[in-house]
């Protein structure tokens, strides 16, 4: 098996021109997902620069039996290939099954397939390392705060490959020599949500919890910690906010002065390599299986290179 890493604006591959129009079947986990969104806009926009390109795309509601029968039905409609963003790891091999027994290509984008070494000829990943983004995000958390202080984090869905990634970075950079003078007070999902990241940081703050810094596993529940916080009155000056993903709505925050560090994660760029890759894969042509999207830390100092 093959991997490829793209730079943040490279597309991988140089495709054919198709000799009819192609129909590329799109299940997306949820689409009131901030972040799934901007992949999902990553992918219609390389589609639409192709042209010849048709995407369906379908709304998993967060239910992994509607997503298997989300490709049931791609198959049986006959699309030249499939991509999916995953509710979760588990369901993955069985639609990896049903693709392969078809002879359709199918492309997991965002969310590592719990078959990700096992993947058949016509099936790949496009996505970020997960083990860099809790990485970067929790050493620099950790060299804001000299390498003390008191942690809470805002997990994604338990069952979610990335959010336990990205918890078991912050507990693996505080282990070492650099960071081990910090300390994880608490530690509960909010499920990606901006709502559900405000009631548990308003339920922490009423436990009276003396912290120093809230490392969140995305943007999303990071705005919702400086809600909660902004709405109790507390200075932001005096707690660190740290999110990933750099969405828009997270570098507005962070333009505002309220979240301290976020990681951009290219979901543009993802989206596009992912139709670019069930194109070939669709017209027989080579393609990694792995295909890595780097992330990279944003700070104050340079959000400006990220904004749209």
């Amino acid at each position: 098996m093959t991997t490829a890493l793209l730079g943040a604006t490279a597309l991988p591959f140089l495709l054919s021109v198709p000799s009819h129009a192609e129909n590329i079947g799109v299940s997306m986990a949820r689409f009131d997902s901030t972040f799934l969104t901007l992949l999902r806009n990553g992918m219609e926009a390389r589609a639409a620069e192709l042209g010849d390109v048709t995407m369906q795309v379908e709304d998993a509601v967060n239910d992994p039996s509607n997503q298997l029968n989300q490709v049931s039905n791609f198959i049986a409609s006959g699309v030249d290939a499939i991509i999916i963003a995953a509710v979760d790891a588990d369901s993955t091999p069985a639609m990896t099954a049903l693709a392969d027994a078809a002879g359709i290509p199918i492309i997991y984008a965002n969310h590592p397939p719990a078959d990700l070494d096992s993947l058949p000829a016509k099936a790949a990943f496009v996505g970020s390392n997960e083990i860099d983004s809790g990485t970067l995000q929790t050493k620099e958390v950790c060299r804001l705060l000299g390498g003390k202080g008191n942690v809470l984090i805002l997990m994604g869905p338990l069952n979610n490959h990335s959010a336990l990634q990205r918890t078991k970075d912050v507990h693996d950079v505080i282990a070492t020599d650099e960071c081990k003078g910090m300390s994880v007070l608490e530690e509960q999902t909010a499920n990606w949500d901006r709502l559900e990241a405000a009631n548990l940081m308003t339920n922490w703050l009423s436990s009276s919890l003396e912290f120093d810094a809230v490392i969140a596993n995305n943007d999303e529940m990071a705005i919702g910690a400086i809600q909660a916080l902004k709405s109790v009155g507390r200075d932001m000056n005096s707690v660190l906010v740290a999110g990933v993903d750099a969405t828009p709505d997270g570098l507005a925050s962070m333009a505002a002065g309220d979240l301290d560090v976020t990681i951009f994660q290219n979901a543009h760029a993802q989206g596009a390599a992912s139709i670019d890759a069930a194109l070939a894969l669709a017209r027989g042509e080579p393609t990694e299986q792995k295909i890595w999207v780097p992330f990279e830390l944003v700070t104050p100092q340079n959000m400006a290179d990220y904004a749209n």
